[in-house]
């Protein structure tokens, strides 16, 4: 995507750095169902401490097998075992998560860990299976490496920020998971295909906002937490009483 935008650029120098803000907004855009499956899993700790960690090492765990893919890729491309394999890795995350139930206690129904290096290689895994749609893509177009290598670093800090968001957003969006996983069924499909006929696989034109409309669901409908309503009446409650209590401190002074 990049190499298509500089080849329209006269001035090198200053079009890079004018694109590079560009460049940030279409990897947030596409890497959306991306962040969201690898917040999913990080849902699966219980401690919001350490789903932070498990998306930070996971991520960096994830960059060094990007960087890996992107330096073999001319090899990998060859073997279409690999993207077979990325497909049926996603396909098997959607049917896990959708086979399983949460339960009172537990909203999120995707697989639990019961340590953090039981999370990391689960979010570096998937990270990899949805590149080997777009760094293969990414080499096929550009012939600059330095190219892939800036949107693959980029995409992963964006990742990070974005699947941060994401994870309190899942607690705040009924539908939002599931619209998740929608997409990552879309991704592996779309896998699948081009392992079959890489004719039949669906351009990015359709592809983009297909998954804006399912996100457009995720995001339709707001989680009726009463216990939340609650503790915000508490809040206030205890917040006008501590505004009264200078006031009747004076009144008693003033007597």
């Amino acid at each position: 995507m990049l190499d298509q935008l500089l080849d329209y650029s006269p001035n090198f120098g200053v079009d890079t750095l004018l694109l590079l803000p560009v460049l940030i907004a279409l990897e947030a855009v596409l890497s959306a169902d991306n962040a969201i499956a690898l917040a999913a899993i990080a849902r699966g700790l219980e401690d919001g401490k350490m789903q932070r960690r498990a998306l930070d090492l996971g991520l960096v765990a994830a960059y060094v097998l990007r960087v890996t893919l992107i330096l073999t890729a001319t090899w990998v491309i060859r073997f279409w075992q690999f993207e077979l394999l990325g497909a049926l890795y996603l396909l098997w995350l959607v049917f896990q998560y959708f086979t399983s139930s949460g339960d009172d206690e537990h909203s999120h129904r995707g697989a639990r860990f019961a340590s953090l290096w039981q999370a990391i290689p689960v979010i570096a895994l998937t990270d990899l299976a949805f590149s080997l749609d777009s760094v293969t893509t990414a080499i096929a177009v550009s012939n600059e490496l330095w190219l892939v290598l800036a949107g693959g670093t980029i995409g992963v800090i964006t990742l990070r920020f974005m699947a941060g968001l994401f994870i309190r957003w899942l607690k705040e969006f009924v539908y939002l998971e599931d619209a998740g996983y929608v997409t990552v069924a879309l991704v592996g499909l779309r896998l699948l295909v081009r392992v079959i006929n890489p004719e039949f696989v669906p351009p990015e034109w359709v592809m983009v906002p297909a998954i804006a409309l399912i996100f457009l669901w995720g995001f339709s409908k707001r989680v009726e937490a009463p216990e939340l309503v609650a503790q915000e009446e508490m809040a206030l409650r205890l917040g006008t009483e501590t505004a009264e209590e200078p006031k009747e401190a004076q009144e008693v002074s003033a007597d």
